[in-house]
């Protein structure tokens, strides 16, 4: 058995709301990490949610087991619905939320860091986990939110694996959610091969 790398950090996949400037909530997935004690988010540049948490300096945690709402706010899909709790935007399916301070930005040209306090968490509905074809999903958003960074034959490989979760355990809310990626990746590589043959 090889050794655990204890240099590896645990990433936790949540939706993150921030406030645009009119007020409108922005909803986007999120991979955070923890850090002395604080909670680590690094959007790529440019990013409307950086742009929102340097501006506003507070936002939400959410965590769901729709994983539409994953799914749709990297295909374009964001009007969830969203409401007010003592300050904080939270999904209103949220399962648990939490209420996020700035406290530190380590600025970078293409990936800032920055951390965060938590002001308020709360739980709303327990969270059962997620079954295969959840996890498949999320898997899925993953790699469509680096559709421009990996090459599209690993994108698709990982595709097809992660399908056989899909078609064993998928609901109707996971087939949706499926359908909308595998369109956004099959719309990606109808513009890579065209670009390639032009």
């Amino acid at each position: 058995m090889s050794p655990v790398n204890k240099t590896l950090e645990k990433i936790n996949e949540i939706i993150l709301i921030s406030e645009c400037e009119d007020g409108s909530p922005h909803i986007a997935p999120f991979g955070t990490r923890e850090r002395d004690g604080l909670i680590l988010i690094a959007p790529f540049r440019p990013s409307t949610s950086l742009d929102n948490l340097l501006s506003g300096r507070r936002a939400s945690i959410n965590t769901t087991d729709d994983v539409r709402v994953f799914a749709g706010a990297l295909t374009g899909r964001r009007s969830w619905l969203v409401e007010n709790r003592a300050g904080a935007l939270v999904l209103q399916s949220t399962l648990t939320y939490q209420s996020l301070k700035l406290e530190k930005v380590e600025d970078d040209i293409q990936r800032p860091k920055l951390y965060f306090s938590v002001l308020k968490e709360e739980m709303l509905k327990p969270f059962q986990g997620y079954n295969r074809a959840q996890a498949a999903v999320v898997e899925l958003c993953v790699l469509v939110s680096r559709l421009n960074m990996l090459p599209i034959e690993k994108i698709t490989s990982e595709m097809e694996y992660l399908r056989i979760a899909i078609e064993k355990t998928a609901g109707h809310i996971e087939l949706e959610a499926w359908g909308w990626l595998v369109e956004a990746i099959e719309n990606h590589q109808a513009q890579v091969l065209g670009d390639n043959l032009a």
